[in-house]
C-alpha cells in the first residue's frame, strides 16, 4: 500500500460515511484558463457521471448548493443555446397574472406578497431552477447513531425583529413564530461552557489556531486569546500592537445619518481595506494576513468590497440579541413561506415543530386550481414582453424541464433570481438595465457540512467555537438545536453535531471580476475527494493533540458549492460615483414593461431582510403600475 493510501486511510477516506461526491476526478485547471467563462463540462473533463452524487437524507438529498442539472441549464443561457426558441417548444397554453422567476427567499415571498395584496381571484407561479425552494435557505441533513440532525447549505440565521416592524409583521404572516424558539440545555457530567445557536454565534472563550503559515508544525492553540492580549501568539510584536489596539476599540454605530447621506458616500467611496487602515491604523500586512475574509458577508476580500458593506447589515434595525437559526439555517425561513402559500404542501399545523419536521409533499406544490404554484427544476432560459414593452398586455417565459423546453404566459413578472442570469434570459433588456447589471459581481462560497458523532474534542481545548487563518474557512462553532427540531433536548461534549465549514475564496490583490472567477473555476473544478482529504487533514493537524480521530468521529461530509453566492459590491456600489447613478437604482427605480426586479443582489446585502424587502418593493411596483392596466 502507498504511502498516499495508507494516510487516506488513516484519515477515514475509505469509510462509509455520507458524501456528497460532486466530483470524482478532474484535471484542475491552470493560469489563465481558470479565468475564462467554462462551463463545467470543460472544466471537469470527462468526470461528471458523480457530479451530483449522494446528498443526505430528507426532502433536500437531491438537492445539494448548484446541482449539475441547475449548472448545465445555467451555462446553455449564457453560452447563448437558447437566442432563439426551438419549434419543439412545448405550450403549455397556461396564462398567469404573476410569474416569480426565482424560488429563493425572495422569490417565496414575492409570492406571499402577491397572493396578500391581491387576493385569491390572481394566479401566481414561482418557477425554481433547483430540485427544492429556497435558494441557498436550504438544509442538509444527517442521521448519526439514531439521531437526525442537520446544517444549513447556506443562509444561517435571523435576527429577532422589532416590535410592529414590517419584519415582525411578515414572520407573523407566514405563521412564523420566532417567540416559541428555546434550544437544547445542557446535560452533561462535565462542567458547561458557552455553546451558541448558529455556526457563526461564538460564545464564551474562542480558541485561534496557527498552523504552517505562522511556522508552527506542530500547530498551536491560543485560547481566549483576547483576554490573553495575544500572549504567546507567534506574530510579530507590530501586528500583535495593531490588533489588541483594534480589538480594543469602541467601534461605533452606524456612522452616517441615513443610507445616501455624505458620510455613507464617503463609506463607499473607498475599499474595506483603505477604511481599516485609514480608520484603524492596521496595516495591509496585518489586514491580509487576519482580514483577507473581512468582507466574508459579501464573497470578495476587503480590498475590493466597499467600506459600506461594514454597516450594511445593521441598517436595517433589530432586537439587540443573539440571532436564531433553525437547524438547517433559514430553510424555516423557506419552509413557513411555501406552508403559507399552500397550506398543504407541508403536513400538519403551521407551527415551528410541523413545518420543521414533517416532509415536503411536492406533489402538492404545482396542482392546477389553486392560486400560488410552485414548478420545481424548471429554469427560465428565455423572458420576452409581446411586442412593444411599454404597451405590451403579455410576458412570454420559457423554461427548460427534463431536457424539454416550454412556453407560459403572464400578465406581469418578478425577476427574484440572480442578476448573472436575469440580464440574460429578459431578451428584450433595455441597454440601460443591461450596463447596470454589468456593474454587479458575484463572488463564489462553499459550505461544507460536516456530521459528527462528538465535539469532545473541542470542549477538551475549553471552547465550542474556534478560528483559524489558513486552509479550507477561517471559523465554526458548535450549535444547540431548538428543542422543536429533535427528540434530544439537551447538548454535551458527546452529542453528535455538524460543524459548519463557510469556503471563500477572495484572492486578495486580483482585480473584483478576476477574484470571482478565479474562486469559481477552483470550486467547480476540485474534485470532492481532494475537498474530504483537505477537510479531514485539517481537522486533524488542528484536533488529533485533543483526541479528534477522522476516521472515527466523521459520520458524514456534504458539500454546497454556490458558484454566485454573494454579491459583492465595488465601491460606489450602493450610491454611485463620478456623477453616475448606482446601477441597482436603475433596477429598483420603476418595471420595465410588465417585468420588475427583486433579489438581494439589487439591495447589495445578502439577507433574508432585504430578500424580502426588495421582493415587497417589486411586487407593489407591478400592482401600483402595470396590472391595473
Amino acid at each position: 500500500m502507498s504511502d498516499e493510501k495508507k494516510h487516506d486511510r488513516a484519515l477515514g477516506i475509505y469509510q462509509p460515511i455520507c458524501r456528497r461526491d460532486f466530483l470524482n476526478s478532474t484535471l484542475l485547471a491552470t493560469g489563465g484558463v481558470l479565468l475564462g467563462p467554462l462551463s463545467p463540462q470543460q472544466l471537469m473533463a470527462s468526470a461528471t457521471d458523480e457530479w451530483t452524487g449522494y446528498g443526505g437524507i430528507g426532502d433536500y438529498a437531491n438537492s445539494n448548493g448548484n446541482t449539475l442539472e441547475v449548472m448545465n441549464a445555467g451555462h446553455e443561457v449564457r453560452d447563448r443555446v437558447f437566442d432563439s426558441l426551438p419549434q419543439d417548444t412545448i405550450d403549455t397554453d397556461e396564462i398567469f397574472d404573476c410569474v416569480v422567476v426565482g424560488g429563493g427567499v425572495s422569490g417565496l415571498s414575492a409570492a406571499v406578497f402577491f397572493q396578500t395584496y391581491a387576493g385569491p381571484k390572481l394566479t401566481c407561479l414561482v418557477l425554481d431552477n433547483h430540485p427544492v425552494f429556497g435558494g441557498e435557505a436550504k438544509r442538509n441533513e444527517f442521521m448519526v447513531d439514531g439521531q437526525r440532525i442537520m446544517g444549513p447549505q447556506g443562509a444561517d440565521h435571523f435576527q429577532v425583529p422589532l416590535p410592529y416592524s414590517s419584519m415582525a409583521r411578515f414572520f407573523e404572516a407566514i405563521g412564523l413564530n420566532w417567540r416559541e424558539f428555546e434550544y437544547q440545555k445542557w446535560n452533561s457530567s462535565s462542567p458547561e461552557i458557552p455553546v451558541g445557536n448558529s455556526f457563526e454565534d461564538q460564545r464564551g472563550p474562542v480558541g485561534f489556531y496557527f498552523g504552517a503559515k505562522f511556522g508552527q508544525k506542530p500547530g498551536m492553540w491560543l485560547i481566549d486569546p483576547w483576554k490573553k492580549k495575544l500572549q504567546g501568539a507567534p506574530i510579530s510584536e507590530k501586528m500583535r500592537a495593531e490588533l489588541l489596539k483594534y480589538n480594543q476599540q469602541d467601534k461605533p454605530g452606524l456612522p452616517f445619518a441615513y443610507p445616501g447621506d455624505e458620510k455613507s458616500r464617503q463609506l463607499d467611496g473607498v475599499t474595506i481595506e483603505r477604511y481599516m487602515m485609514d480608520t484603524y491604523g492596521l496595516s495591509r500586512e496585518t489586514i491580509q494576513t487576519f482580514m483577507a475574509e473581512e468582507g466574508g458577508g459579501f464573497g470578495a476580500g476587503p480590498d475590493v468590497v466597499s467600506a459600506y458593506c461594514i454597516y450594511a447589515f445593521d441598517v436595517d434595525r433589530s432586537i439587540d440579541q443573539p440571532s436564531l437559526s433553525f437547524p438547517g439555517g433559514n430553510d424555516g425561513i423557506a419552509r413557513h413561506m411555501v406552508k403559507r402559500l399552500i397550506p398543504d404542501s407541508i403536513s400538519g399545523a403551521n407551527s415551528l415543530e410541523s413545518v420543521c419536521r414533517n416532509n415536503i409533499d411536492f406533489q402538492a406544490l404545482d396542482r392546477p386550481g389553486q392560486p400560488t404554484r410552485i414548478r420545481l427544476a424548471s429554469t427560465a432560459v428565455w423572458v420576452q414582453h409581446e411586442g412593444d414593452p411599454s404597451k405590451s398586455n403579455l410576458v412570454t417565459i420559457a423554461y427548460s424541464r427534463g431536457g424539454k423546453l416550454y412556453r407560459i404566459k403572464t400578465r406581469s413578472a418578478v425577476m427574484a433570481g440572480g442578476c448573472w442570469t436575469t440580464k440574460r434570459v429578459i431578451r428584450d433588456l433595455p441597454a440601460t438595465h443591461r450596463q447596470a447589471y454589468d456593474q454587479f459581481y458575484r463572488s463564489p462560497c462553499m459550505m461544507a457540512n460536516v456530521a459528527l458523532r462528538n465535539w469532545r474534542f473541542l470542549y477538551k481545548l475549553g471552547v465550542s467555537g474556534c478560528q483559524w487563518f489558513e486552509g479550507l474557512g477561517s471559523f465554526t462553532a458548535v450549535r444547540k438545536q431548538p428543542t422543536f427540531s429533535t427528540d434530544k433536548k439537551t447538548i454535551g461534549p458527546d452529542s453528535p453535531v455538524v460543524l459548519t465549514l463557510k469556503v471563500l475564496f477572495p484572492h486578495y490583490g486580483l482585480p473584483l471580476q478576476e477574484q470571482g472567477d478565479l474562486g469559481r473555476a477552483q470550486l467547480l473544478s476540485t474534485p470532492f475527494r481532494d475537498y474530504e482529504r483537505q477537510i479531514r487533514t485539517q481537522l486533524s493537524e488542528m484536533f488529533s493533540a485533543s483526541g479528534f480521530d477522522a476516521a472515527r468521529d466523521i459520520a458524514g461530509i456534504v458539500l454546497n458549492r454556490w458558484g454566485h453566492a454573494y454579491v459583492s459590491p465595488q465601491p460606489g456600489f450602493f450610491f454611485g460615483s463620478d456623477g453616475n447613478p448606482a446601477p441597482r437604482s436603475v433596477l429598483r427605480a420603476a418595471p420595465f414593461g410588465r417585468i420588475a426586479f427583486a433579489n438581494t443582489d439589487l439591495s447589495g446585502t445578502p439577507d433574508h431582510r432585504t430578500a424580502i424587502g426588495e421582493a415587497h418593493r417589486a411586487v407593489n411596483q407591478l400592482l401600483d403600475q402595470v396590472l391595473e392596466r
